[in-house]
């Protein structure tokens, strides 16, 4: 790869040849992909972006780890709408508000683009065989992905994974373990098995190639919205790597000089497992937590990605910001009622913490924000309905009709 120098150690600084089966440091530090600029800014321009008519991820190779030959995985990750959302804006008091509705990729979660990118990789190392843990969406997206380009999968979830998307991962014909503990005991083992059997491993924090594929949503931002760069973006935080990916993408893109300045990140966690943003808060060293959430995605106790995230919202000046259950659920609302957009819990948590900032006076009237959703609400449904209620149920009587819009209040008019 002539744009990529190798992958370095975040932490000792020790440099590997970046070849598709690289992992992490030997002192247990992750790796980051490490870019030429030079030849980048060579070869890649806004012009050549303008005239391309590919809509998905791959639009922008030259500032992804793959090689010239490597062809594109089937699936078309990517290209997902930027929403500007005035009336939301109004309502939580801000100058500008964008929502960025990343349940839109083909298995329904911003997780499609670590997928792909992991697909993509398996490919150049010629392995066969795919395999990962995670509390749902990386396991949905690399099934569904895997399944596309004809590769095997062995995917490991903790048993209280929603059943839209176990659902997902058996359509896909993936082997599923279903673990019987949290999502570290969910990791270990599988980090034994693919030891054991030499899998191409999906699993965020020893592939670093998975948060150069995250990092594909801060370009798409970037060039929906002209270049013109927003004073924050917020999304949800898990595992870190999705917010690391972020930034990195925000990083590139200012270093090949297509935006002049960095956005702040808004870091939101669920109150009940905020590892992360507590170690913000706290500045101290983060320490594992009881994964307390509803929103499964981002019940992390005990995050894999830490170093980089942190290391994101710190560089960025970012905020942190925890919400309860209530208030994600009440964010899904929000969302689908002023904007259309029905995210997941762990998938609307950034919308969340918006609101709460607001509220605080954090962000403010004369700031401009985006907000990403990172996964579609189809993927749970059951917790939607218990935050919005059951339907209208009655039988085909207009009496009962009237009876049942008096009995709540509607107004008809």
């Amino acid at each position: 790869m002539k744009h990529v120098k190798c992958a370095r150690c975040i932490r000792c600084g020790k440099e590997y040849e970046a070849t598709p089966n690289v992992t992490t440091c030997d002192c247990g530090g992750i790796l980051d992909i490490i870019y030429d600029y030079d030849y980048i800014k060579a070869h890649f321009t806004k012009e050549t972006l303008k005239n391309r008519q590919d809509p998905t991820m791959w639009r922008y190779r030259e500032l992804l780890p793959v090689e010239e030959t490597t062809e594109a995985p089937p699936l078309r990750v990517g290209g997902s709408p930027l929403y500007e959302e005035p009336r939301l804006a109004a309502q939580l008091g801000l100058k500008r508000l964008w929502v960025k509705d990343d349940g839109l990729n083909p298995t329904a979660s911003l997780k499609d683009r670590a997928s792909a990118m992991a697909v993509a990789k398996a490919r150049e190392a010629g392995a066969e065989v795919i395999a990962c843990s995670s509390t749902g969406n990386a396991a949905s997206s690399l099934a569904g992905n895997a399944a596309a380009a004809g590769l095997k999968t062995y995917i490991f979830v903790p048993s209280r994974a929603p059943k839209g998307k176990v659902a997902q991962l058996m359509t896909f014909g993936a082997t599923v373990i279903s673990v019987q503990g949290s999502y570290e005991d969910t990791f270990e083992l599988s980090k034994q098995a693919i030891d054991r059997w030499g899998w191409y491993n999906r699993n965020a924090a020893i592939n670093p190639y998975l948060s150069e594929g995250k990092k594909t949503v801060a370009l798409e931002i970037m060039e929906q919205l002209n270049w013109q760069v927003p004073d924050y973006i917020a999304i949800s935080v898990g595992d870190g790597c999705t917010i690391a990916g972020l930034w990195k993408g925000l990083k590139d893109l200012h270093a090949i000089g297509f935006i002049d300045r960095l956005p702040r990140l808004i870091s939101a966690q669920a109150a009940g497992c905020c590892p992360l943003n507590r170690a913000i808060a706290e500045n101290q060293p983060w320490e594992p937590m009881e994964e307390n959430t509803l929103a499964d995605s981002i019940a992390v106790g005990v995050p894999r990605n830490a170093e980089k995230a942190l290391m994101a919202i710190r560089e960025s000046n970012g905020l942190v910001v925890n919400v309860t259950d209530e208030e994600i659920m009440a964010a899904q609302k929000l969302l689908g009622r002023t904007c259309g957009v029905f995210g997941e819990p762990a998938g609307v948590t950034g919308t969340a913490g918006v609101k709460k900032l607001c509220e605080q006076g954090a962000i403010g009237p004369n700031d401009t924000v985006v907000s990403v959703v990172t996964g579609n609400g189809l993927k749970d449904v059951a917790n939607a309905i218990a935050a919005c209620g059951e339907p209208i149920s009655i039988p085909s009587d207009m009496d009962l009709l009237l009876k049942a819009f008096a009995d709540k209040g509607i107004d008809l008019k």
